[in-house]
């Protein structure tokens, strides 16, 4: 399973950089919570780890366990609603063994790359045809509506653009891609214009309330768009240079306890505050890096699994990245999604170097022809 190959054919910048957005990211979790530090180094050093053990592996042989990683997704996704899963804030999203909690929806985004891979590379000549592309939506149905269900719906968009980049860069038919968003676009317009009717037939009312709040924030700046408004307000104080790390400052909005998730879903305030417009670009360009060297990887694979992979990783990466830092400058409604090697929770940091360690391997696999 292992195989030899050049330490020059690896990939350091991309480890590079991943590594030191994680080190940046474990700053501004410090700042945000101490308590977390501990726990967030540890993650670091274990996703190293695991990203180089991946990268030294065989893709090609882990990707024949495509219809496993299937069923074990399956699997974990509905033991959220067993007596094993931990609900939180009213969510759904946690397994609980011996003191262990693990989230299967962040494991779920590299499962899925990788039945996807296979399943596709499996039937590659198929998959210009209609019939094809229903399959693979027939198949993303029961863990997209288990994650729903618990209610994650800022992890079903990304699942869905996950599957979108993968079935484009598959080969998809360009005829499938214009009724797709000939489709999508008016859908997203009708549910904004649902959510603005006093009662809505197709959203929650949470979900309703979320919108109305991303639309007119100032009729809800004591609920729903609290969080939001104290995020903007926080990245604006931090001006060009920020307020310093940790800063004791008294005018700080974190310090002043008006930023919840501070060291997770709004990772991105603390930076924004505490370094200023030059670490929040940090922040962007890195991560937009790292997606832009999965894609280029991805278009020199030696094959259809390899570019898949690197291109779906690239594609959650760069998606999960932009949807986070969205919600905390006011461009998307508020949902709750990590910030990628950055925000505190060990799944969703581990899930993302073990989809790094996969991209490196397809790298290395790819200059051995």
């Amino acid at each position: 399973m292992f195989k030899k190959y050049k330490i020059s054919e690896y990939d350091f910048f991309l480890v590079l950089l991943v590594v030191g957005l994680t080190i940046f990211g474990s700053m501004a979790v410090s700042s945000a919570d101490p308590s977390y530090i501990s726990k967030q180094i540890g993650g670091l050093v274990f996703g190293i780890f695991l990203m180089i053990a991946i990268s030294l592996l065989d893709y090609l042989l882990i990707i024949k366990l495509y219809m496993f990683f299937y069923i074990i997704n399956i699997v974990l996704l509905a033991l959220v609603f067993s007596p094993l899963g931990a609900m939180i804030n009213g969510s759904h999203r946690w397994i609980d063994i011996l003191g262990i909690r693990f989230q299967p929806s962040e494991a779920a985004k590299l499962l899925l790359i990788l039945f996807l891979a296979q399943f596709i590379m499996k039937y590659k000549d198929k998959v210009k045809s209609l019939s094809f592309i229903m399959v693979c939506l027939a198949l993303l149905i029961p863990p997209f509506i288990l994650i729903l269900k618990q209610p994650d719906l800022s992890t079903c968009i990304t699942i869905m653009f996950i599957f979108c980049t993968i079935i484009f860069v598959a080969g998809i038919n360009w005829k499938i891609v214009a009724t797709v968003l000939a489709v999508s676009i008016p859908t997203a317009l009708f549910v904004i214009y649902n959510a603005l009717q006093e009662s809505s037939r197709f959203l929650r009312p949470y979900q309703q309330r979320r919108i109305l709040a991303w639309l007119h924030p100032e009729e809800f700046k004591s609920d729903e768009a609290y969080q939001t408004l104290n995020s903007m307000m926080a990245i604006g104080s931090g001006q060009l240079y920020g307020k310093g790390y940790n800063t004791n400052e008294i005018s700080s909005v974190l310090n002043g306890g008006f930023i919840s998730e501070s060291q997770t879903d709004f990772i991105f305030t603390v930076i924004g505050e505490e370094f200023g417009f030059i670490g929040a670009c940090f922040v962007v360009v890195i991560l937009l890096l790292i997606a832009i060297r999965c894609v280029s990887i991805s278009m020199r694979a030696k094959d259809k699994a390899g570019e898949l992979i690197a291109a779906g990783v690239g594609g959650w990466i760069g998606f999960q990245g932009f949807l986070n830092i969205g919600v905390a400058t006011g461009v998307f409604p508020n949902t709750g999604i990590p910030l990628p090697f950055v925000s505190s929770g060990l799944t969703s940091l581990l899930a993302a170097y073990a989809g790094i360690g996969f991209v490196l391997n397809v790298r290395l696999q790819s200059n051995k022809y």
